[in-house]
């Protein structure tokens, strides 16, 4: 299936011979027969990849040649549709790539199917990134559970422990997001960006897709996306910053990401989310200067892991293309944002609360208003550039 096999000549996709090449591999329907977790993982992750690189090959072939994606295929063919639909379904997932089952959780056995799609092994560097990333989660989760029960028995001392275990957390995987700058190249993600493209919202599919034998009515699943990880809504349901996120479209489109996800990461983010809300978490921070300091300082880490994505958005996407529409199907321009401006509002409305004054307190100040300003005009001015091709 490699655009570029182990030794060095072109595979399947590139020359554009994988979709006749799948009609003759035959149809497992044993896979109905599968209940062992790691093995449905493992084939989930395979048709998935399977699945993308049938439908976008004619925009990988397509760009390569015109610069623009096209049209993707129209219709999944039985012999992958059916299974892919059965494994998703014992899994409780949505019969196409996932950031989490798909891309990246398990990515040490993926970099290999990620390799067999691309070819070479740079691509796969991006990604393990954000499995070093992930890899600081348990002591987030801990954490985030030190800070819920401390808020929730008004303990000041157990709720300041676990804002500064969350803030600790917080700036390792900061740290470990940061080396995508030296550990992965714009060029090589160009490529491999085409087969993690999604069908809904996008302009390669506009009329959806149809899974032969699973439903005569075309359906439409959002791509593969940095959003359906679970470390930044984690955060935002503790702080208490989704529910200050603005009513539209763009939020919508939030929401729905949380469709993407393992069954096990929504009841997570559910249960933080409920019990932030029930114990007014923000409230009980703002009560008390040290922990009003902790909880600024957390929402920091949060505006610079948004702020790191944005960077990214630009160097590794909207630089090298004119498509207007993200992997998982958010405005490319807008969406990341959006998102972004709340948490520095919030920010704001945080800082001028705050009656204690430090060094830290206005570093942190200054920094979240330079930033404000420099987003609005990196928006407009984007909005304009596009507008004008």
């Amino acid at each position: 299936m490699p655009i570029q096999k182990d030794d060095g000549k072109p595979g399947l996709l590139a020359t554009g011979k994988l979709g006749d090449a799948s009609s003759q591999i035959p149809m497992y329907l044993q896979v109905a027969n599968v209940d062992d977790s790691g093995l449905l993982s493992a084939l989930f992750r395979d048709y998935t990849f399977w699945a993308s690189a049938y439908l976008l090959e004619p925009c990988h072939l397509n760009l390569l040649a015109k610069g623009e994606y096209g049209l993707g295929r129209e219709y999944l063919p039985k012999n992958i549709a059916i299974p892919l639909n059965i494994i998703a379904q014992k899994l409780g997932a949505k019969p196409f790539m996932e950031y989490a089952q798909s891309y990246a959780y398990l990515i040490f056995p993926a970099t290999q199917v990620i390799d067999c799609t691309i070819g070479g092994r740079r691509t796969s560097r991006k990604e393990l990134i954000h499995v070093a990333m992930v890899a600081h989660t348990p002591k987030l989760v801990s954490s985030t559970l030190v800070t819920l029960e401390g808020a929730e028995g008004k303990d000041r001392k157990v709720f300041n422990t676990g804002l500064k275990g969350v803030l600790s957390a917080m700036k390792a995987i900061n740290l470990e997001m940061d080396t995508m700058w030296t550990r992965s190249d714009p060029n090589d993600y160009k490529e491999f960006r085409t087969f993690i493209m999604g069908i809904k919202s996008q302009p390669m599919f506009p009329n959806g897709v149809v899974y032969e034998g699973v439903s005569e009515k075309p359906v439409s699943y959002r791509g593969e996306s940095g959003a359906n990880d679970s470390i930044i809504p984690t955060i935002d349901n503790l702080l208490q910053v989704y529910q200050r996120m603005p009513n539209n479209p763009l939020t919508e489109i939030l929401k729905d990401f949380r469709a993407y996800r393992p069954l096990p990461h929504t009841q997570w983010l559910e249960m933080v989310q409920c019990r932030a809300q029930k114990a007014d978490l923000r409230a009980f921070a703002m009560g008390d200067d040290e922990s009003a300091v902790l909880y600024l300082e957390n929402l920091d880490q949060n505006r610079e892991f948004r702020q790191r994505h944005w960077n990214f958005a630009k160097e590794y996407i909207i630089k090298h293309t004119e498509h207007p529409v993200a992997t998982g199907g958010s405005p490319i321009l807008t969406w990341l944002p959006n998102q972004l401006s709340t948490v520095l509002t919030i920010m704001d409305e945080t800082a001028s609360q705050i009656k204690a004054k430090s060094p830290l307190l206005d570093k942190t100040l200054g920094r979240m208003l330079n930033q404000k300003n420099i987003l609005n005009r990196e928006v407009q001015k984007l909005q304009q550039k596009f507008a004008t091709k």
